[in-house]
């Protein structure tokens, strides 16, 4: 487990506090460790360090599989959560989320020769993906495929490229992500994009901060530094929904 302290300085006041923020470190380009430094990076990181300073607190990241988030988070031990982590009426009966971030989805990526045209087609298949995601629960709920969910879900790209896996349920943006950067060619998305869903910081139930941290994601959003940290990670602007007053 890595643990990173960030003075966030304060600049619309707040309770100056120190809050442990739980992520991940394996979701590129939401979080991940700069391989060359050893720091936690990606636009989770850079998102979250910002609101806290509009917000008036400081965090500390600790980084762990997403799974074990979840139950840190539910159990109270972590007040602040940020992993790419999709708003849903299950994980709303036990947490707090801030207003959206990100919008999301998932989609099937798979060899570029595959037969598989659609979720559709995953019925007997091995599909890989990540234990306590949205994804995995999805593949459970509408599909017969034979579901190998891993800690992280680069273990299942992996196992996929290697010809184990027929194909991986995940977050369209981490796909995109891992096919330009690691797919040497070999694989592809297919099919449409599933359960749009939009990500969320999440909080213990509760939570005295969710509105300090609305109201600064609404200030970053309206004067555009959202837009920026947007465009450093994924290389291009977001949608007009998160460009505020440009």
């Amino acid at each position: 487990m890595l643990t990173l302290l960030v003075a966030c300085g304060s600049k619309t006041g707040g309770s100056g506090k120190t809050y442990t923020v739980a992520t991940d470190s394996n979701f590129k380009p939401f979080e991940y460790l700069n391989p060359e430094t050893g720091e936690l990076e990606g636009f989770d990181i850079e998102l979250m360090k910002e609101v806290a300073k509009r917000a008036g607190f400081d965090v500390k990241f600790e980084t762990m599989e997403f799974e074990g988030l979840l139950t840190g988070m539910q159990s109270g031990r972590y007040p602040i959560g940020i992993a790419g982590m999709s708003i849903t009426p299950d994980r709303a009966e036990t947490l707090d989320f801030s207003d959206p971030y990100y919008d999301s989805g998932m989609i099937l990526m798979v060899p570029v020769d595959s037969d598989i045209q659609s979720i559709d087609d995953v019925d007997g298949k091995k599909i890989g993906t990540r234990q306590g995601s949205t994804s995995q629960s999805y593949l459970k709920e509408h599909t017969d495929a034979k579901i190998e969910a891993f800690p992280e879900i680069v273990t299942a790209y992996m196992n996929l490229q290697e010809g184990r896996l027929d194909g991986a349920l995940y977050d369209l943006p981490n796909v995109q992500y891992f096919i330009a950067q690691e797919g040497k060619g070999e694989l592809k998305t297919t099919g449409d994009i599933l359960q749009g869903e939009s990500y969320g910081i999440a909080f213990k139930k509760d939570s005295e901060l969710v509105d300090d941290v609305n109201e600064a994601l609404a200030s970053m959003i309206k004067d555009g530094t959202y837009a920026e940290i947007y465009e450093k990670y994924f290389g291009e602007r977001p949608a007009e929904k998160w460009l505020g007053d440009e």
